[in-house]
């Protein structure tokens, strides 16, 4: 009988699959189960919205987010890791470790020991040699937990030799009402084959923040449009009948900029005799071929900036965790060029974004991401303090039941606050 289910199943998914073109097809990995334990334990849809800002639900009436909010557990805010940029802060939330620490250290990055450069637009973002911690996926399958992914960063890489159970390669061709079904799909499952962790993604906001502005009714539209997609999704994992909690967080917030007043690269910042760039209009970072011209440029540098700050790696600031000892896969530029906001770095041959982010979040509010939470194991109509993003691991993994079994940055006070004892 448990074979003929599991036969039945298969089917499907196969059906499912092959409806699809070959750019969005699901991929599955073939013969795990769920332990006998495991099948036992909690569910959990993990859901981002990139660049939520902290106060965007409010602004422009989000009512069926402040509802689930109000439902159960929400933060006045989340503060994300430095920089408060996309992957860095996925990959965080999904480790429980700073970009430093997980070696993710920005969207591009240069390896001195790889001697080679990470972009999120190429296929390094499939390469698992990049990415370093556990993430929440990868833990849950080593103890015999399945998961499934509709995007995550990292989630199509085999970190660890190990990809979630069922997931996608990243694209925006899939409509939101068939992924929505797919996570109904995987829900309805048999229990041996049933995920108890999903991962699932919005790239709207982000996107209309940037090209529009945080303030722009491009971006109130796309907002809504979230508004209306959760609450769809909520509705639809409802008609399982599972005990499903839902966590809801974004990476960043989104800020206006001044658009008329580019800041210009220094000269000696594209000398690429001397230094590899990594570049973005929110962060330049000189990784010098010569040790013995890192002193010496920064000086220079120091001298003449205006606008934007210089940093030695070695002198940034410590909650940023980027000194050399906590550089642990050695990507961190020698010198730092970092903005003052509202001003960034002049992008060539385009006119800067309206919107941006990467500032650090400590000194610019608009950085602020959101956290909301509903659900059985969590809290009623409960507000806690804003709280760093590195706490979102240790909370998600306990929900589930999942040892940890390595060292993270982040503590169990979230959890603490949030879960129901």
């Amino acid at each position: 009988m448990k074979k003929h289910i599991l036969l039945v199943a298969g089917l499907l998914y196969s059906c499912f699959t092959y409806s699809q073109t070959e750019n969005t097809e699901q991929q599955v990995v073939k013969n795990r189960q769920n332990s006998a334990e495991q099948q036992k334990k909690p569910y959990v849809i993990m859901i981002s919205v990139d660049g939520f800002r902290y106060d965007y639900a409010k602004k422009y009436h989000a009512q069926n987010l402040l509802n689930l909010a109000q439902e159960g557990v929400s933060a006045k805010g989340m503060i994300p890791s430095y920089p408060s940029i996309t992957f860095p802060n996925h990959y965080t939330m999904v480790t429980g470790l700073y970009p430093a620490h997980h070696g993710l250290v920005s969207n591009r990055f240069y390896d001195r020991n790889y001697k080679s450069t990470y972009s999120y637009k190429g296929k390094t973002t499939t390469e698992g040699k990049w990415y370093g911690g556990t993430p929440l996926w990868v833990l849950a399958e080593q103890q015999q937990m399945l998961t499934a992914s509709f995007y995550w960063v990292g989630s199509e890489a085999d970190i660890k030799n190990t990809y979630p159970t069922y997931y996608y390669k990243y694209n925006e061709k899939i409509s939101i009402h068939d992924r929505i079904q797919t996570v109904v799909n995987w829900l309805n499952l048999p229990p041996e084959i049933r995920p108890h962790l999903i991962t699932f993604y919005f790239p709207e906001v982000d996107h209309a923040g940037h090209t529009y502005g945080p303030n722009a009714p491009e971006t109130r539209k796309q907002v809504l449009f979230i508004d209306s997609a959760v609450n769809e999704l909520n509705k639809a994992v409802k008609t399982t009948g599972l005990p499903v909690n839902f966590v809801l967080v974004s990476d960043h917030g989104m800020t206006q900029i001044d658009t008329e007043r580019p800041l210009a690269l220094p000269a000696i910042a594209t000398d690429t005799s001397k230094f590899i760039t990594s570049f973005e209009d929110i962060l330049v970072e000189l990784y010098a071929k010569d040790a013995t011209q890192i002193q010496r440029t920064y000086t220079a540098l120091k001298k003449e900036a205006k606008g934007y700050d210089v940093y030695l790696r070695s002198k940034t600031p410590g909650r940023w965790h980027y000194d050399a000892a906590n550089d642990r896969f050695n990507r961190i530029g020698d010198i730092l060029l970092v903005p003052h906001w509202p001003q960034v770095f002049a992008m060539p041959k385009r006119k800067p974004n309206p919107g941006v982010h990467g500032y650090d979040p400590k000194k610019v509010k608009d950085m602020q991401a959101i956290f909301y939470a509903w659900g059985p194991a969590f809290g009623q109509h409960e507000t806690i303090k804003p709280f760093t993003n590195v706490n979102i691991y240790p909370m998600v993994a306990q929900l589930l039941g999942l040892p940890i079994t390595e060292p993270v940055d982040g503590d169990e006070s979230l959890a603490k606050k949030v879960l129901k004892k």
